[in-house]
């Protein structure tokens, strides 16, 4: 079985820093696996380059430059050039065929809740190409802070879930830029919503509090308010993400799920099944 991470999110959330935390902590565990760049954008990726990079194919830049069009429409004039170059990615796709891949996703939210681009990239992956995929969502902690940023947060996740229709995980990620004893992380990683109302309704004015229960209430509805925290400062916290990832695509299918404890980092295992 072939398996690729998709990481998505808004820009400045950290999707980059976590594709780059969870290759490193993969390859010390003797897993293959390869970085896919997806954000025709993109200009800068820490500690590691992509081995399938789309701009190689096309770039923003040059999109705008040639055609005069502004950052958004030369993002997506690229991805229509991409699904007009299904060939050329599926042979790029084709050289680490047995290997994990880890898709770092543009930062433009309309990609995952407006438009139909990103989950057609993940329909090509899944019915051409014969992948296993799921979704890493990324906020970061600081949304935490105020009530107002963490709805905004969780709704545009939530629109992104809808949107494509794949296995899960929700990501809390620059955890390593929190306050330890920081009394608000652990209530917004798995919230009570009740307090989550509480909270929202002492932060805004009278008039907001019937918008404030309906959001409330439509979070509850879809249990999406429960995020995995990521500090990449900390290998418990890797591990942790990474045993999400697996179960989520049924990496260990034959086996029950495991504890994080219990797990040992140095095992070999053969992604195929």
């Amino acid at each position: 079985m072939l398996y690729a991470l998709f990481v998505i999110g808004p820009a400045g959330n950290g999707k980059t820093t976590l594709c780059s935390t969870l290759i490193e902590y993969l390859q010390n565990s003797k897993r293959s696996v390869h970085l896919v760049n997806l954000d025709p954008a993109a200009d800068y990726f820490e500690h590691i380059e992509p081995s399938i990079d789309i701009k190689d194919l096309v770039t923003v830049d040059e999109v705008m430059q040639e055609c005069n069009y502004g950052p958004n429409g030369g993002l997506l004039y690229c991805y229509e050039l991409l699904f007009d170059n299904v060939d050329w990615l599926q042979e790029q796709i084709g050289g680490y065929s047995e290997d994990f891949l880890i898709v770092d996703c543009p930062g433009q939210i309309e990609l995952y809740t407006h438009v139909p681009y990103m989950k057609q990239v993940i329909d090509l992956f899944q019915n051409k190409f014969n992948y296993r995929v799921c979704g890493a969502y990324c906020m970061e902690s600081s949304f935490v802070v105020d009530p107002s940023k963490y709805f905004s947060g969780v709704l545009c996740a939530m629109s992104a879930m809808i949107q494509l229709e794949i296995p899960y995980i929700n990501v809390m990620t620059k955890m390593d830029l929190m306050p330890k004893d920081s009394p608000m992380v652990d209530r917004f990683l798995d919230v009570d919503t009740s307090l989550l109302l509480e909270t929202a309704n002492r932060a805004s004015h009278d008039k907001y509090r019937s918008l404030n229960e309906t959001i409330v209430r439509l979070i509850d509805d879809y249990s999406m308010v429960k995020f995995v925290p990521l500090d990449r400062t900390d290998e418990e916290s890797i591990e942790r993400l990474m045993l999400e990832i697996d179960n989520a695509l049924q990496v260990w299918d034959d086996e029950e799920p495991k504890e994080g404890k219990e797990f040992d980092q140095g095992e070999d295992y053969d992604n195929d099944d």
